[in-house]
């Protein structure tokens, strides 16, 4: 505009406006007006009424006051519970026209001020649900947990499978082999993992939570540290990570094209590819600040928990709600019990016995079982009817097809003969390590609606004559041992 009013101080309007690089019709419309069209624009009225005149500022207003943090739907479903025979406008107008007034009228709102991370200082863990991936395991859904370890500097994460809640022993086990995987241990560590542990809890188990917690951050040279409860912001370098890196493992398993895995430790594998793989686009970045990372010590610390049991007469011991079961040649020893978060390793003072898999309870406080029928078949033999009223009889079953045919045997042969037979599988299983083997042919019976025949399947399982080695045994001559007595020193 100021070229061509330039240009008309000495040239007609059409030429001016065409230096100007304008058209004839703008020209004219300048020199009638020389405002934007922005300021000669008149401001759009409303078309219809207004749906919350003489309501928005007498009763909306008011609500908003009393309580800021009231939703809008609670709004709107106030309004109709008033005038149920009014029609104030759409959920969305109300919607729209709280928000405007929260943006005038409205209460301060947190801030969250953005983080600039040095090399080696920080460490965040914390844990995340993976229920919505739909993960199978042996053919059963696999419920759990991720715990997630991340340093926010250089981009390095470290995922590990926790099957129990988020517990001080999930932590340990996750944080160590995250401080071993990345080469060293930052000098702050931050979690808000413990506060589960924390709630319904005593006093004096938190404040022994609170000094394993700092012991194990102290042994690796570590300041621990801990968000403000229920701000979830403040852990915002792993929470949004989270949604990161269970993508992620959402694409690997639509390409892998199945979410089922044989073993468990398949599926550790398949998470390890993927962080791995992560971890590959930032190796640079994670390379440098290794190099601000503190030493690792030359041993790790404990990462369970060692609790002292007792051996019932029942042939097993109750810990954390749930009854594992060991030899009965155990029965009223005390055992040292190392509790980790997938396991439980068994001690008769200081020799190792064995290693459990850990149960968890049941919904509601209910009682869990981890049974093995080895232990028991012994004495379940000779008393075969204790079968069928035995607490733990669904966890006794090694197989789905043990179970399934215990039920057909009740409907068909009734309780007594059905124990007595069922205890007779389980001891062919046991004696002959055959348990895959009996429990395929088993499922064929069920297919067939047949009663297993006791005495085919011993024949069918019985070492096989032909297969047994021939042991000759050649005794050597009496003379034989006049050769071991050293001349000068017979008796």
């Amino acid at each position: 505009m100021r070229l061509f009013m330039s240009y008309r101080r000495t040239e007609p309007v059409v030429r001016a406006a065409a230096k100007a690089g304008m058209s004839a019709a703008s020209a004219y419309r300048l020199l009638k007006d020389a405002r934007p069209p922005s300021q000669r624009k008149e401001p759009r009225g409303r078309r219809c009424p207004d749906p919350l005149e003489g309501i928005f500022e007498e009763e909306v207003v008011p609500l908003l006051e009393a309580a800021p943090g009231l939703r809008p739907i609670a709004v709107y479903e106030e309004l109709r519970r008033r005038h149920p025979d009014e029609a104030f406008g759409s959920r969305r107008t109300l919607e729209r026209r709280i928000r405007s007034w929260r943006a005038l009228h409205g209460p301060d709102r947190e801030v969250i001020f953005r983080q600039v991370h040095e090399p080696g200082r920080l460490g965040l863990s914390d844990f995340t649900a993976m229920g919505g991936l739909g993960i199978i395991v042996a053919g059963a859904p696999l419920d759990h947990m991720l715990y997630h370890f991340r340093l926010p500097c250089g981009g390095f994460e470290h995922a590990h499978v926790i099957l129990g809640g988020e517990s001080f022993v999930a932590l340990a086990e996750g944080l160590q082999n995250a401080l071993w995987s990345a080469g060293g241990a930052p000098r702050l560590h931050r979690t808000d993992s413990l506060s589960a542990d924390f709630r319904n809890l005593e006093a004096d188990a938190r404040a022994d939570l609170t000094r394993r917690y700092e012991a194990l951050c102290a042994h690796y040279g570590m300041e621990p540290t801990r968000n403000n409860t229920g701000v979830a912001h403040e852990n915002g370098a792993i929470e949004s990570a989270h949604a990161h890196i269970k993508a992620a493992l959402g694409d690997a398993l639509l390409l892998r094209g199945s979410s089922a895995f044989d073993t468990l430790a398949d599926y550790r594998r398949f998470i390890d590819e993927v962080v791995i793989a992560r971890n590959r686009r930032h190796a640079a970045a994670i390379d440098a600040e290794r190099a601000s990372l503190l030493r690792l010590p030359d041993t790790r610390t404990c990462d369970y928990e060692e609790v002292l049991v007792t051996v019932t007469s029942s042939g097993g011991f109750t810990l954390r709600k749930v009854f594992y079961t060991v030899p009965s040649r155990l029965v009223g020893h005390r055992l040292r019990v190392r509790l980790y978060d997938d396991r439980l390793d068994l001690f008769i003072g200081g020799t190792r016995l064995m290693t459990l898999r850990r149960g968890r309870s049941g919904d509601r406080g209910k009682h869990g079982h981890v049974v093995d029928y080895r232990h028991v078949i012994h004495s379940l033999r000779r008393k075969p009817m204790a079968l069928m009223g035995l607490v733990y009889r669904d966890s006794l079953f090694p197989r789905t097809a043990y179970r399934a045919m215990f039920d057909h045997m009740v409907e068909v042969l009734g309780d007594r003969a059905a124990c007595r037979v069922m205890v007779e599988l389980l001891s062919l299983a046991h004696e002959r390590a055959c348990e895959a083997e009996l429990a395929s042919l088993l499922e064929a019976d069920l297919a067939a609606r047949r009663i297993p025949d006791m005495a085919a399947l011993r024949s069918h399982f019985a070492p096989d004559p032909a297969d047994l080695p021939m042991v000759v045994v050649q005794l050597g001559s009496l003379a034989c041992y006049d050769s071991l007595i050293v001349p000068g020193e017979a008796a």
